[in-house]
């Protein structure tokens, strides 16, 4: 006998009025407006103002699945927890709910920065929909989760941003539901909190709970989830086993010498500083894969709508949604001037082992907090082949230069 379904999603649909109509394309501009609305005269938006960013999405989540949402930024998957958590209303279609709901959509809405963090432990787990009997039960668990029980009786305004996400997370991370929506909370604190807030997501995992888990965090989208849904353009574009979808997912970044047309950039200068094409090059000629035994150099080609006194290019190398480290186009604060730029980076050989990577790229001013970024904007493959100093036995995703020495006992050798 199967389970019953705890999601079922038909037909579902969201649609959005671009600049000044409101929030929703149903949002009017006025009394009138609003009431043409309810009563159906309500005018129709220019196509061009309009853009859904949900569209056709069916799928069914039985109880006791752990589904994992992938996609590029604005592929709808924000928007469809939105939907699910009662937040937004969807256009079209219907999203049914089995049983109780609860979200981590944002962690630490709803912190009152005057009040301490024994005070927001409550008003946050009200918020989120907790009993104060049941945040009294588990009062001593979250501030054990948290690590914040010397600062307890302090006003969270002076937390560091460190302890105030701890503090979020351990008391959302304790909800108890029937089924859970967790929206890319695994990318707050430190790396060993990460550790920690993946320990429990594995636990509520294996709870017999319903969990749909959204994540840029690949590695935890495998340990965690036996299906995934991929999300492209606000369509559900596969729905299927975790390692197809993936596979499916990390193949549809732009590969050296494309356009970065499907590459969604954030950040205040998103649009002011534009990222179009990169190159792979090794031994002087333009490469469409690297040869893990040769230095690579990754050429990326942009616009600048205007000149800026002091701005850093950089790229970012992933693998499984984890930043293996990030490069600048020389040193910081170089000024660029409007029109198109090229920025190149150097990579040593054996830096990147054999595998696929992804790579983002983006700009930032120093100082002013302006930046643009993605980091999901194309892909770069390293070839199956060991060479001296490189070889199958080696662990880890990179190699890294360093200087190893061995001192005599006893001393300190300075």
């Amino acid at each position: 006998m199967s389970r019953p379904a705890a999601l079922a999603v038909e037909k579902l649909g969201k649609e959005y009025r671009l600049g000044a109509g409101g929030h929703g394309a149903r949002a009017g501009k006025s009394l009138y407006e609003t009431l043409g609305g309810w009563l159906g005269r309500r005018e129709k938006a220019p196509a061009s103002t309009l853009i859904w960013a949900l569209r056709d999405v069916d799928f069914t989540v039985r109880e006791g699945e752990v589904v994992g949402v992938v996609g590029r930024n604005g592929a709808g998957k924000s928007t469809l927890l939105k939907i699910l958590s009662r937040i937004t209303l969807p256009t079209e279609g219907r999203a049914l709910v089995r049983g109780n709901l609860s979200s981590l959509l944002e962690v630490g809405t709803g912190f009152h920065p005057e009040l301490t963090g024994r005070e927001n432990i409550f008003l946050n787990g009200t918020i989120l929909g907790m009993r104060r009997r049941e945040i009294e039960r588990k009062f001593d668990e979250i501030v054990a989760f948290s690590e914040v029980e010397r600062f307890l009786e302090t006003p969270v305004k002076r937390y560091s941003s460190g302890m105030y996400v701890r503090l979020a997370f351990a008391v959302a991370a304790h909800l108890d539901a029937d089924v859970l929506l967790i929206d890319e909370v695994l990318a707050v604190g430190d790396l060993a909190f990460q550790r920690k807030c993946l320990g429990k997501m594995e636990s509520v995992a294996t709870s017999g709970r319903t969990v749909l888990f959204v994540s840029h965090n690949l590695g935890a989208v495998r340990s965690l989830c036996g299906r995934v849904l991929l999300f492209e353009g606000g369509r559900l574009d596969f729905d299927g086993p975790t390692e197809e979808a993936l596979e499916r997912y990390e193949a549809g970044a732009a590969t050296a010498g494309e356009t970065l047309p499907r590459a969604r950039f954030v950040g205040p200068l998103a649009g002011e500083v534009r990222f179009e094409t990169f190159e792979l090059h090794q031994t002087g000629r333009t490469v469409g894969v690297v040869d893990p035994g040769v230095p690579v150099e990754i050429e990326v080609v942009g616009e600048s709508a205007e000149e800026y006194r002091a701005i850093d290019i950089a790229i970012g190398i992933f693998r499984d949604g984890h930043r293996l480290f990030s490069c600048h186009d020389g040193p910081t604060g170089r000024p660029l001037a409007a029109g198109r730029f090229r920025s190149r980076f150097r990579l040593e050989s054996g830096t990147l082992r054999p595998g696929r990577y992804t790579i983002g790229f983006g700009a930032t001013r120093p100082g002013t907090g302006e930046w643009t970024w993605s980091p999901e904007a194309g892909a770069i493959e390293v070839l199956e082949r060991w060479v001296d100093g490189l070889d199958a036995r080696d662990t880890g995703p990179i190699s890294v230069p360093y200087r190893g020495e061995r001192l005599p006992p006893g001393g300190s050798g300075a």
